[in-house]
């Protein structure tokens, strides 16, 4: 529930427990209803402070305990004098509602701002109402009004109110209209100024920044789309490769994000692209985020190409001594072609012949400075073309790759049956348990995912996160982290789970693959579970990408609660590339949030990526998601919120265009004060928005 702010009294106060358990509680009433108001701490100074049938203004976020609603630790102060006028003036505000309604309507009505601080600021007296306070006084020593931060014409258009009114009204709104109008005049200007920080660097890399003019589909190309090409490609990875084609021929670097769900084919339209380098004369090279990943890829490029005479070679961490020195040297004569790698493939003594084309996978997975160096390769950058399996919203791939163009693969392989998914409370134990059997016995395995490796592991949270005000039957809050500890405590782990699966299912053979196996040993179960050789792997989420078995069909992931949607459906992704039908079992704890059910069922409701993308940005907001300090946004999002402004976000982005299009030299005077504007905000000005 969002925080609130009320105007009424208190009717009665009692105590409630003894000892550490003992809570004070105040019945509050506004006139429309009764509201309990709790405290569990501090209650001899809260029982002196408070007082009844005094008019008072009270601030807090509301909960619901045992079916009640209730305020932990509301905010208290007298009601400004007109409302206690308006209170007085009603012969009986707490028993006719209409009364009320007429008194909340009232103009003059103030809202109360509310202010973060931390636990250090509270204790040193620096409570939200302390710096309402504080602001209120510096607004009064003002004697000048905030200076214009946008042109004229651009307030006048969108009919915007000026900044003075904006930053006023955001923190003492006169009205409630006067708060939305501030709202929207600085999502729209923060919001226009990253577009025109990202856009104005698109515009001076197309400028800058010539490309290899790839003008031939020729033999190799051919050959392999008429005699090698596995199955037919899909109308949206035609549609990618013909944008790529055009992209390649332009004269222009091309730097094109690559968006495709799990399973859509996006490694073929790589190595398809990186054939029509080839036929130009010059190299390609695949960049991925880890070895396995680097390997999958390598194995997957192979088996496309089978016996064409494509030189494809891996280089990573683990190439060492005489081979990778013997690999470098064949990549400086030109002899391999396409060369698949990890980071590895940066490192200055890394020299190509002629690198035309680089492919870079889950790039948010690499650090800016660290892509860039690939620009060092060649005199002229090669192309870019940077793929995710993440599927991303339209509003947040605006603002996160806004310097890239876009294509999206959204269309399976023909063939491919959509996933089942299935919601499983741990309770259900002997149901999971027969599903699994009755797979096992058709000849299928069985990925099962923890969150944890051991019980006594640290965890960290990636849903929800959400630790709000909660008492038990009287009991103190239980703090943040004693939650956390508790939630531990109820964590699955892989150790245990892979003893209780052997004890189950006696008569199949189980492997195990987490992050601390040393590479040796996590390649050797990989392989025994990819060769069929064991048929159940029990796993971390080391197994998220670049794991391809198609006769797996069941994903179970144990503590679905404690993974993101987008994690999760990252991992559903590793089954349902064979031809059978297959299933994702999502078991979570019974007692969880209402936001979890949500996220939950919207799993087993949908298999599209990108419709999962957006619903996780509407329940976790853009903040914890993973790219975003790697974006090019010139400064981090303070008011606008990427969930819910896409229509704010779309005008602002369209009028950024506008001035790149109309003021491309930066020399319009009426534009003065916003380029002036974006240099004082911007953080750095390196031109990372000119690297992928």
């Amino acid at each position: 529930m969002p925080y609130v702010q009320l105007v009424g009294q208190i009717l009665s106060t009692e105590e409630y427990g003894t000892g550490r358990s003992k809570r004070l509680v105040s019945h509050f009433s506004d006139g429309t209803g009764v509201i309990d108001l709790v405290w569990f701490q501090g209650l001899k100074y809260v029982a002196k402070t408070i007082e009844a049938h005094k008019i008072i203004l009270i601030f807090g976020k509301p909960s619901i305990f045992n079916g009640h609603l209730q305020i932990p630790h509301p905010e208290i102060e007298d009601a400004p004098p007109h409302l206690k006028e308006i209170v007085h003036s009603s012969n009986n505000l707490f028993e006719q509602n209409q009364q009320h309604t007429t008194m909340t309507a009232q103009p003059s009505f103030a809202f109360k701002p509310l202010y973060n601080t931390t636990d250090k600021m509270k204790k040193g007296f620096l409570s939200s109402s302390v710096m309402a306070k504080i602001t209120a006084n510096l607004f009064k020593l003002l004697s000048a009004p905030f200076a214009e931060t946008m042109p004229q014409y651009i307030v006048e258009r969108h009919k915007l109110i000026s900044y003075d009114e904006a930053i006023r009204n955001i923190h003492f709104p006169t009205t409630p209209e006067m708060l939305r109008k501030a709202q929207l005049r600085l999502k729209f200007e923060e919001l226009f100024y990253v577009q025109l920080n990202i856009l104005r660097y698109a515009k001076d890399r197309q400028l800058r920044y010539k490309g290899h003019v790839f003008n031939i589909v020729g033999d190799i190309f051919n050959n392999f789309y008429s005699n090698y090409l596995p199955f037919q490609l899909t109308g949206a990875q035609k549609r990618v490769i013909k944008e790529v084609r055009a992209d390649m021929k332009s004269g222009r670097q091309m730097n094109r994000l690559v968006q495709g769900d799990v399973g859509s084919g996006k490694t073929l339209v790589a190595l398809m692209c990186a054939l029509i380098a080839l036929d130009n004369g010059y190299q390609a090279c695949i960049m991925a985020p880890t070895e396995i990943l680097a390997e999958q890829h390598l194995e997957t490029l192979k088996a496309f190409l089978r016996d064409m005479p494509v030189n494809v070679q891996l280089l990573t961490g683990s190439v060492k001594g005489k081979k990778r020195t013997e690999l470098l040297q064949s990549l400086l004569n030109g002899d391999i072609n396409i060369l698949v790698g990890t980071h590895a493939v940066i490192e200055d003594n890394v020299v190509f012949h002629r690198l035309g084309l680089v492919v870079i996978d889950e790039q948010h997975r690499f650090g800016v400075a660290q892509r860039a160096k690939l620009w060092q390769k060649n005199e002229i950058p090669p192309h870019v073309l940077v793929m995710t399996a993440t599927p991303i919203p339209r509003t947040l791939a605006m603002t996160l790759y806004g310097d890239l163009d876009v294509s999206i693969i959204d269309e399976l392989p023909p063939g491919r049956k959509p996933i089942k998914t299935i919601h499983r409370f741990d309770a259900h134990r002997e149901q999971i348990y027969s599903m699994m059997r009755h797979e096992l016995e058709l000849g299928r395995q069985i990925y099962i995912v923890y969150p944890l490796i051991q019980e006594k592991e640290k965890y960290t949270p990636v849903s929800d996160g959400d630790y709000s005000f909660e008492s038990r039957d009287g009991a103190n809050i239980l703090s943040a982290s004693a939650r956390k500890k508790q939630e531990t405590l109820d964590m699955k782990n892989l150790e245990d789970g892979y003893k209780q699966i052997c004890t189950a299912f006696p008569e199949y053979r189980v492997s195990k693959v987490h992050g601390k196996l040393k590479p040796a040993e996590k390649d050797i179960e990989m392989d025994a579970f990819a060769s069929g050789r064991t048929q159940i792997l029990v796993a971390t989420t080391v197994i998220e990408v670049g794991v391809n078995v198609p006769n797996a069909s069941v994903m179970i992931i144990e503590n679905a609660e404690r993974f993101g949607l987008s994690q999760l459906h990252q991992l559903r992704g590793r089954v349902g590339r064979g031809a059978d039908q297959s299933y994702c079992v999502l078991v979570t704890n019974y007692k969880i949030s209402d936001t979890t059910r949500k996220r939950i069922q919207i799993m087993v409701d949908s298999t599209d990526g990108f419709q999962i993308a957006e619903e996780d940005l509407k329940l976790r907001g853009p903040g914890d998601l993973e790219g975003t300090q790697q974006s090019g946004m010139a400064f981090d999002l303070k008011i606008a919120n990427l969930a819910r402004d896409g229509q704010i976000l779309s005008f602002a982005r369209m009028t950024a265009q506008e001035v790149i299009d109309n003021d491309p030299d930066e020399t319009n005077p009426q534009n003065a004060v916003l380029w002036r504007r974006l240099r004082e905000i911007r953080k750095s000005n390196i031109n990372w928005g000119a690297i992928s």
